[in-house]
């Protein structure tokens, strides 16, 4: 890594409370980029602006002062960009890579169950490609009559342009990407005008991001993530995905799992430096967390 500036980054939603996994995310990407002299930035993702509420900012700010974790550079609102993505949106349609889906999701899963395939537990349904093949006029009609529609990334054209690309991750070693291996993922729809996955494509190459450090529940989007890079011609990352919180039985600690909130713990007397030591210990462990 000589020679070349390590920038990592935190990118919470403000969805809820921070939450000890959180607190693990962003300690691995600040203690990444301190080993190297770089930088560690901060990325609001709230794309999802239903679900997004303003004391929940103020009080993710107030978490991270509380806990000591600095960031470098200007924070970055994810809300404040959709004209961004809607432009690499648009780039990839020209391209002929994206396609408008009209099925609703109960169709989707009734014609997986035809088929005999189940839906994948991390990605969304595996979809079976049932407007892939509409005519250019179809598709139109049905977008000027009003039909909602998402917009699918066309995997196998992905695949014939980019073949099956490499990325690393610092963990697992080297990685090879089959875009068709996760189907042809939804990149944008009404309720959400550009995907997770491909904001976090764009913002990690604006940002200068080098390095990504995310739970390993990640890991499978990392390659989507890669199939994107490849054929929007964007920068690869090095990636490290690191063990996920558990409890003693190990079950996995998750805010939908009533994971302990940063605010719970420093009301009840924790402090940063005992929250920081517990984690370390966790992340020698296998991710079991004691407190």
């Amino acid at each position: 890594m000589r020679g070349i500036p390590v920038i990592t980054r935190f990118a919470p939603s403000p969805s809820g409370p921070l939450h000890v996994g959180h607190l693990l995310a962003a300690l691995r990407a600040r203690q990444l980029a301190d080993a190297h002299g770089g930088q560690c930035l901060l990325r609001v993702e709230d794309i999802d602006t239903r679900a997004q509420h303003p004391e929940m900012l103020e009080l993710m700010h107030a978490d991270l002062a509380w806990l000591g974790l600095h960031f470098d550079g200007e924070v970055m609102v994810q809300s404040r960009r959709f004209g961004v993505y809607n432009s690499w949106l648009k780039k990839l349609r020209d391209m002929g890579v994206l396609y408008p889906c009209f099925c609703s999701r109960g169709e989707i899963k009734a014609q997986l169950a035809e088929m005999g395939r189940a839906p994948h537990a991390t990605l969304g349904y595996q979809y079976p490609g049932t407007c892939r093949s509409l005519s250019p006029n179809e598709a139109a009609e049905r977008i000027a009559s009003g039909m909602p529609h998402a917009w699918r990334l066309n995997m196998q054209r992905v695949q014939d342009i980019i073949g099956c690309p490499q990325w690393h991750d610092l963990r697992r070693g080297t990685q090879r990407c089959v875009p068709t291996a996760f189907g042809d993922v939804v990149l944008a729809r009404r309720e959400f005008p550009a995907s997770y996955h491909l904001c976090v494509v764009v913002d990690d190459a604006e940002q200068g991001v080098t390095h990504v450090t995310r739970g390993e529940d990640l890991f499978d989007a990392t390659h989507i993530h890669r199939a994107i890079q490849g054929v929007l011609g964007l920068p690869v990352p090095a990636y490290c995905h690191h063990s996920l919180l558990r409890d003693n039985a190990g079950k996995r600690l998750a805010k939908r799992d009533g994971a302990r909130s940063i605010a719970s713990l420093r009301a009840a007397g924790y402090t940063p430096e005992l929250l920081r030591e517990s984690l370390q210990k966790a992340l020698g462990n296998g991710g079991i967390w004691n407190i």
